[in-house]
């Protein structure tokens, strides 16, 4: 393969310095003997790739590109493997993925242990006979999830209690939306009888009694966790967001994004990136509802500062489908205990309020990433859009719709027409397909969730995501899952919403940069470009597609650094991350007494 590196006058656009040089300048590091996927259409592919200064001097051949090293170039021989961009995070929460690193690990298999209620509550006690987490009074657990336990259930105040009644207990749904405490919380949060549902939310009830069952849906539970970060100490703040960040440079990602934060939240995220350049770049969305002070420089900025930047605001229109809290135009399937036959889910909110947050973002000319699961919801943010549109008119917004999870075809459309973009969750398909379609959904409706080729027929820019902590950031069983659509089970659910290989990795690179307004410095490997590079153990392009989610993350390379090595994490087998895990996990829960809760 010939291909032509760059002329000078390219070159120097790239690196203004440079524009007198009378000759092509050395680089830093050159990575050669590659399979590199560009993922840039006017050069698909190459076998070498040059850095300056951590951006990308050249790419092309492995003649012409060594032509580059001198006696100081660190020339790296990779010997066939393969390299990508970085991973883009076009939706997750990389300061609650560190929660989920500290918290014992509630997830089924493949990613936990927790198969039934016995298996949970063994989880719990293992978890909290740990040395470091023995010395706290509080029990944490992350990721359980009622769809994949024995008996179809949520665990329940008493189930919790069997655990212990001295300490209090909280436990975490693996979608977020929901969680169970035990006695002692309730008590401590003044959750009993008395307690009224607050709006866009719901507090389970005992069968045939007031008593709180110990589930809180929705702003009940966000409303008794949200005052428990802000207990949080710059110390252990800055700890989560690093937990958080190395996972995600675990599976590839060079750029993370925060995608609901709170005012109080983005200060300690900005004030962390001055004291070192974080080690990825992070994007924060803060939650419109929650206060918009903080949409302002030097926070919210196009540009980076030390690795941080808000880039707009949140907005949250219903809750989980697989919670059975998402916002639907037809009933569930099978409702949530405590529901009649014809269930719906429900609103966070009415459609003036979403239309007065729309609008609020339009007039700012803030980017808004909305979340928007079931199709009454997604019904409600079309109209708000269409009627904010007709009062500030069209521009390059780049209005997001997270999850999209139950799109109709008629709503894909409406995005297209309004400039939407959607931003997936194609890894419903493998943890909760099987629930959508034999609990949530039903097989029709099942089949197109996420609808990835719908948008592809259209010629649509999409992305997928992971929503982590929802899930772990792993960006291989996203790209599976975008192309795939494989359940637990084997079934494949909704063949015509599959996509092709380098479509999935587009939606992870070019199209997450371009989302974020970054398609012009990230998400392809381009002369120029940040140097944001990851090495994989095969060629997604070339293996069968069955075996993506097999692939794993050999090395991450953020600014032409290298910040993880698969070889050095099995070396180092975590032990450093375990530390400050367990000297997080020490300081972080102790809740009693400092979480006030209206009801």
């Amino acid at each position: 393969m010939k291909t032509s590196l760059f002329t000078l006058t390219a070159l120097a656009a790239s690196f203004p310095a440079l524009a007198d040089s009378p000759k092509m300048p050395f680089a830093d590091t050159i990575y050669h003997n590659a399979q590199v996927i560009t993922v840039n259409d006017k050069q698909p592919d190459a076998n070498a790739v040059a850095i300056l200064n951590g951006k990308i001097l050249a790419v092309g051949d492995n003649e012409d590109v060594l032509k580059l090293a001198s006696n100081s170039t660190h020339v790296v021989d990779l010997k066939g493997m393969t390299m990508i961009p970085g991973f883009i995070d076009a939706h997750g929460h990389v300061m609650n993925t560190g929660l989920q690193a500290v918290s014992a690990n509630l997830l089924s298999p493949p990613d936990g242990p927790v198969t039934d209620i016995i298996s949970l509550q063994e989880a719990l006690r293992i978890w909290a006979d740990k040395p470091t987490n023995k010395a706290q009074d509080f029990i944490i657990g992350f990721g359980y999830d009622d769809s994949q336990l024995k008996e179809q259930i949520h665990p329940t105040r008493f189930d919790l209690d069997a655990v212990s009644t001295e300490v209090p207990i909280l436990i975490i749904h693996q979608s977020g939306h929901l969680a169970v405490l035990n006695s002692k919380a309730l008590d401590m949060l003044g959750f009993n009888a008395d307690s009224k549902n607050p709006p866009g939310g719901v507090i389970r009830r005992v069968p045939d009694s007031n008593e709180p069952n110990g589930v809180l849906e929705e702003s009940a539970f966000f409303g008794a966790l949200i005052p428990l970060f802000t207990q949080i100490s710059p110390d252990e703040n800055e700890l989560l967001f690093q937990a958080g960040m190395e996972l995600y440079a675990k599976y590839g990602y060079t750029t993370a994004q925060e995608g609901r934060t709170m005012s109080d939240s983005v200060k300690t995220m900005y004030d962390i990136a001055q004291k070192k350049k974080l080690l990825l770049d992070v994007v924060a969305y803060t939650d419109i509802q929650l206060g918009t002070d903080i949409m302002k420089p030097p926070y919210l900025s196009q540009s980076y500062n030390n690795g941080f930047r808000v880039g707009g605001v949140k907005l949250t229109l219903d809750g989980s489908p697989q919670g059975k809290t998402a916002w639907l135009t037809k009933p569930y399937l099978i409702p949530p205990e405590g529901q009649k036959a014809g269930y719906l889910g429900y609103p966070i909110m009415p459609d003036e309020e979403a239309e007065k947050y729309v609008g609020m973002a339009m007039e700012n000319g803030w980017q808004l990433l909305t979340h928007a699961n079931g199709d009454a919801a997604i019904d409600q943010y079309i109209r708000a859009v269409k009627n904010a549109t007709k009062k500030y008119g069209e521009g390059e917004r780049r209005f997001v719709a997270i999850h999209a999870q139950t799109a109709r075809e008629d709503q894909v459309q409406s995005f297209k027409e309004l400039n939407v973009m959607p931003s997936f969750f194609p890894m419903h398909t493998f943890y909760w397909g099987d629930w959508h379609a034999q609990s949530v959904l039903g097989d029709e409706r099942a089949e197109n969730i996420s609808p990835t080729g719908w948008a592809l027929d259209r010629d649509m820019i999409f992305t997928s995501h992971h929503d982590a902590p929802v899930a772990f950031p792993n960006s291989m069983r996203v790209y599976s899952a975008t192309v795939n659509r494989i359940t637990r089970s084997g079934r494949v659910l909704g063949k015509d919403q599959r996509v092709p290989s380098m479509t999935a990795l587009k939606a992870q690179t070019i199209w997450a940069a371009y989302q974020h307004f970054e398609e012009k410095t990230k998400g392809s490997i381009e002369t120029g470009k940040v140097a944001d590079l990851v090495l994989l153990s095969d060629n997604p392009l070339k293996v069968n597609p069955m075996e993506l989610a097999d692939i794993t993350v050999v090395s991450t390379i953020k600014d032409g650094e290298v910040i993880y090595t698969q070889q050095a994490a099995i070396a180092d087998n975590s032990c450093a991350a375990s530390r400050k895990c367990q000297a997080l996990a020490t300081h972080t829960f102790m809740i009693a007494g400092l979480i006030p809760h209206r009801h």
